[in-house]
């Protein structure tokens, strides 16, 4: 039987941005993604300086059991001398890579109140079973 869960591999590779949201007075962004499924393991592309269409075409893997979640978290940050801005932020829900065909697709980063768009991240997402 097809678990809606099933254990085994997904791989998450971040290609590009565009259209992202200037966080900056001066210049462009220094852009980075941080993707996670579970808080408690992060990952995160490099920075990108001075872009507000970065490729990073970097690819990521997480480790899923039978009972996770099938949400990935996605949140585009802007590198400063101190801490980061956020750009933007979306979830994506990657259950349909669960039937085996990959997902290459634009994920859009909505503004808070859902009026205009902080950009979109193109990624590009793989599950193997256990």
């Amino acid at each position: 039987m097809f678990s809606k869960n099933p254990a085994g591999v997904l791989s998450v590779t971040i290609i590009e941005a565009r259209k992202l949201h200037g966080e900056d007075f001066m210049g462009k962004n220094d852009p980075y993604v941080e993707l996670w499924i579970d808080e408690d393991y992060k990952q995160r592309t490099s920075v990108i300086e001075n872009c507000n269409d970065p490729v990073w075409n970097q690819t990521f893997t997480f480790n899923l059991s039978e009972s996770r979640k099938h949400k990935l978290y996605l949140n585009v940050l802007d590198k400063d001398k101190i801490g980061s801005d956020e750009i933007g932020d979306a979830k994506f829900d990657f259950e349909e890579a669960f039937n085996g065909a990959p997902i290459d697709t634009w994920v859009k980063l909505p503004a808070k109140l859902g009026l205009t768009s902080h950009g979109e991240v193109h990624i590009y997402v793989q599950f193997s079973p256990a």
